[in-house]
């Protein structure tokens, strides 16, 4: 069994795939930018793209910059649209809204998010605008028959319906608030399946993996080699056919109750018998080599650990076709099996159309193999404001298809770089 063997488990998701994010005034990010996985008109590497009634869409793209630049507040961005759809039902009446405005435009000042995405084969295009304590503006679109139809449109507390969801948001207007959102609402007070598929795109198929989040990952990823057997398998053979030498990996999840002498003395009876009626799980793994033994989270390099936690959602969203975003992709991996994770993934056919966006300081991945001009992307921090501004490779003039991205990115053609000083090592001197 190999990675492709992957494309054979039984799918039971539709067609899903990203293809546009805007947003401004987010950390770093003051002015508007805008992420596309449109594919332009070039023909290079056209085994990248996906298609989508008369569009081309690319399979995954790869984000550039200095330290500093903006590139994890850009996958920032893209997690907080996602947290807040998935949670924000559950904000109470008077909070505020969690969001970091630029520093330059204060708190107060007005964020706003933006997807155009892929569900079940029907393009959505949802957005909304918030300030501290409210949501400003929110609206859905999409388009059922290849024409852009509302499903509905809100200012402050008042909103629109399209004419085929009339009445049908009723059940939601007890517990809309300012600082919810509607989409958030509608999806669990109503029974609208065009809101459960894009309530779902958000909390279900954009999967965000970042190095803060690596543990849960982990966690996730052996419980799920622990369930499902043909996952773990998969995994364990790809490892082997990568070089590493890993005969299985032994897991083990024992639950207890929690214990007497951990209870503070502050709670109520109530909520102290409710923690001992929750069972605490504590879950350990071996990994087996020839001859011997190790423990994964004692013993074991960061390199196979982070390993053992990205193989899984990675197959993962290779076999029910969803969009991963990775912070930092490189981080405790080599080079040279990143190159065989990307190159393998974008040689996988099949009726799922799964995407992989991230970001990286690995100039080795700068290659023709791996990308077109319009899959490269780069951050830089403007200097008069200290805000990010994101552009693709596309969109720079003179940069031929065929040209060593990774010599003209290192030698600063095109920009996204650290602007060394050339007189560091006189400075040193004088330390």
């Amino acid at each position: 069994m190999d990675l492709h063997d992957i494309m054979h488990i039984e799918i039971m998701w539709g067609n899903i795939m990203l293809l546009e994010f805007r947003c401004k005034n987010h950390k770093s990010i003051k002015d508007e930018v805008l992420f596309s996985l449109l594919a332009s008109k070039d023909t290079f590497n056209s085994e990248y793209l996906y298609d989508y009634k008369d569009l081309k869409i690319l399979k995954s793209s790869v984000v550039y910059g200095a330290n500093g630049s903006g590139k994890s507040n850009f996958i920032d961005a893209i997690y907080f649209m996602k947290l807040l759809v998935s949670n924000s039902i559950n904000l109470q009446p008077g909070m505020g809204m969690p969001y970091t405005p630029h520093k330059l435009n204060g708190i107060g000042s007005e964020s706003f998010y933006s997807v155009q995405f892929v569900k079940n084969g029907v393009r959505f295009v949802y957005g909304f605008s918030i300030e501290q304590m409210l949501v400003k503006e929110e609206y859905l679109y999409y388009f059922p028959n290849g024409r852009q139809a509302k499903i509905f449109d809100r200012t402050g507390m008042t909103y629109e319906e399209g004419s085929k969801f009339k009445g049908r948001f009723n059940s939601c207007k007890d517990v809309l608030k300012p600082n919810r959102l509607m989409i958030s609402c509608a999806a669990n007070f109503t029974n609208i399946t065009e809101i459960e598929d894009a309530f779902r795109f958000f909390s279900e198929d954009l999967v965000i993996y970042t190095n803060a989040n690596q543990e849960n990952w982990m966690q996730y990823s052996l419980y799920q080699f622990n369930s499902n057997p043909e996952i773990k398998n998969l995994a364990l053979s790809f490892m082997r056919d990568i070089g590493v030498d890993i005969q299985d990996i032994k897991i083990n999840i024992e639950e207890s109750a929690f214990p007497q002498s951990e209870l503070p003395e502050f709670l109520s009876d109530e909520y102290k018998n409710k923690l001992r009626m929750t069972p605490l799980q504590k879950i350990t793994a071996s990994v087996v080599y020839p001859g011997f033994e190790t423990d994964l989270f004692t013993e074991e390099s960061t390199g196979i650990q982070k390993l053992f936690a990205f193989l899984c959602p990675f197959l993962d969203i290779i076999s029910k076709g969803k969009i991963l975003i990775c912070d930092e992709l490189e981080t405790s991996l080599h080079e040279s099996l990143l190159y065989t994770l990307l190159k393998t993934f974008l040689s996988l056919e099949g009726k799922e159309q799964p995407q992989i966006i991230f970001t990286t300081h690995d100039t080795s991945l700068l290659s023709l193999d791996l990308f077109r001009r319009d899959q490269i992307w780069f951050t830089e921090l403007n200097s008069l404001n200290r805000s990010t501004e994101l552009y693709s490779l596309a969109e720079i003039k003179s940069v031929r298809k065929d040209e060593n991205y990774g010599k003209g990115y290192i030698s600063g053609r095109y920009g996204a770089i650290p602007m060394l000083n050339e007189n560091l090592a006189e400075l040193l001197k004088n330390i």
